[in-house]
């Protein structure tokens, strides 16, 4: 079979956007939408990946030089719909890691206009010790600081060559904090005040809201999708056909340089999107992380499967209309249509979407996702919620692991090890945690619930100060690890 490099001439455009990420959720969304942009509209720009962490795909998608499927699948209007889209809108990727001078010669591109990036939850993050001389630094805010005072220098401080940051990580006031911790950098390293001004003033950076589910490459589909369209795809890329983008400028939308009206797709240019950005992450991609990791360890392994779970579907509905909604401000029946919204979006018979690919930095993702719901419903009602506690033991009992697999603790689910990806400094935490000496389970869970809860770093407070909630948890590891998970549900 030939490979998708023989089946297409690949246009030669400028590159207009810098891509922090090179994962699934970016090259079904913003480099899907680039795509329809070159096709429906004169934008006429292709995207230059950089892979965040020293290991990645980029070599992969710099084999198909840059070419890969995008494979959209739902339900519109009852009928299914299944879309198959060739990308040509990428020109590559760079692994800064090994080619810092590749990637830092783009800030002298004239065309560059946007940085956009996915870096997940975690990414958007201070790292001590970076330095301007870093080939490349640590954090991404260290590596954009870095490449944003190179193209200031390079084009003396030129107010027509700022550049327009639209990070897609599911934070509060993503672009803001990006911004903030950039800043910081350029105040540390010492960088003149000229750098400072041009970026509060040639600079926009916007605050966004992604919304898409993307599992990612379809492994169990991949052979038979590739034999429908004729050629071998190393990088197939499986979506909802549902797609959301909310941006939010300061001052100005940027939508006659990114003109998606044009080209149809779903994008609100806004100055305030509080409102859309509180009901996804807390509805959508709360249910998420609120739900997955229980489901995985009572032995399923899609979304598909949670939604026809009699076990854990309840607990999902549970969570979000008797938990989630109520913990929220705003119109509950808009809310409830939405939770409702969302479940038929999670029942996608098209979409196979793994729970272990949605537990990636899980703790930041309770943090950002499920933690203001919990504390909204204690505020609200006086008393603790049932299943969002529930979810927090869920996470830390999926967290149990001792050994290492490269850069992943080892998870053991009935005999079958997972891998557990989180940042160095969770992953330790919990190593250590799970090789100290127990008497039974009684022990266990008290003392992991404290040091989990009381891990400030982690959630921002102490959370052994909630009234009654350590006590819980432990009492729901206790739980988990004397009766096993699907009991524990039960036991709800």
């Amino acid at each position: 079979m030939k490979s998708i490099k023989e089946t297409v001439s690949k246009p030669q455009r400028p590159v207009k956007v810098l891509q922090f990420g090179e994962g699934n959720f970016l090259r079904a969304f913003v480099d899907w939408i680039i795509d329809l942009l070159n096709e429906k509209s004169d934008f006429n720009g292709s995207v230059m990946m950089v892979q965040p962490l020293a290991k990645g795909m980029g070599e992969m998608i710099n084999d198909q030089d840059g070419l890969y499927t995008t494979v959209l699948r739902g339900v519109r209007n009852g009928k299914p719909v299944e879309e198959f889209r060739k990308i040509t809108s990428v020109e590559g990727c760079i692994n800064p890691y090994s080619e810092y001078d590749k990637f830092i010669a783009q800030a002298e591109n004239p065309d560059l206009r946007f940085i956009i990036s996915n870096t997940t939850e975690a990414g958007i993050a201070y790292h001590e010790g970076d330095k301007l001389e870093n080939k490349p630094q640590v954090s991404y805010p260290g590596k954009v600081c870095a490449f944003l005072y190179k193209r200031y220098q390079h084009f003396n401080g030129s107010a027509d060559k700022g550049i327009i940051v639209i990070p897609c990580e599911l934070i509060d006031k993503n672009g803001d904090n990006l911004k903030a911790i950039i800043k910081r950098y350029a105040g540390e390293w010492g960088l003149e005040k000229g750098f400072i001004t041009w970026l509060d003033t040639a600079c926009d950076f916007c605050n966004s809201l992604v919304d898409r589910i993307v599992p990612g490459y379809p492994r169990a589909e991949a052979d038979a999708i590739c034999e429908r369209l004729g050629y071998k795809d190393n990088l197939l890329d499986s979506a909802e056909i549902f797609l959301l983008w909310v941006i939010e400028c300061h001052g100005k939308t940027h939508e006659d340089e990114l003109p998606t009206a044009k080209a149809g797709v779903n994008v609100i240019w806004t100055d305030d999107m509080s409102f859309y950005r509180t009901r996804k992450v807390r509805i959508l991609n709360g249910a998420h992380t609120m739900s997955v990791l229980a489901a995985y360890q009572t032995g399923l392994n899609t979304v598909e499967e949670c939604i026809k779970s009699p076990l854990v579907f309840p607990m999902m509905k549970r969570g979000l209309f008797e938990e989630i909604i109520p913990s929220m401000d705003g119109d509950k029946k808009q809310l409830e249509e939405y939770a409702g919204d969302v479940l038929e979006r999670f029942a996608n018979p098209y979409i196979v979407h793994l729970l272990l690919s949605i537990s990636l930095n899980s703790v930041s993702k309770f943090k950002t996702r499920d933690l203001p719901s919990l504390l909204g419903y204690v505020k609200k009602e006086g008393k603790l919620p049932v299943v969002l506690p529930f979810s927090l033991a869920a996470l830390i009992s999926f967290y149990e692991g001792t050994e290492y697999e490269g850069t992943a603790l080892v998870g053991n689910r009935n005999g079958e090890k997972y891998l557990i990806n989180d940042s160095p400094e969770v992953l330790e935490k919990f190593a250590s945690l799970y090789k100290a000496s127990y008497k039974d389970n009684k022990e266990k869970a008290e003392k992991i619930a404290k040091a989990v809860l009381s891990e400030t770093s982690w959630w921002g407070e102490d959370l052994t100060a909630v009234a009654g909630l350590e006590a819980v948890v432990a009492k729901h590891l206790e739980n988990i690890w004397t009766n096993g998970m699907t009991k524990a549900i039960e036991s709800l």
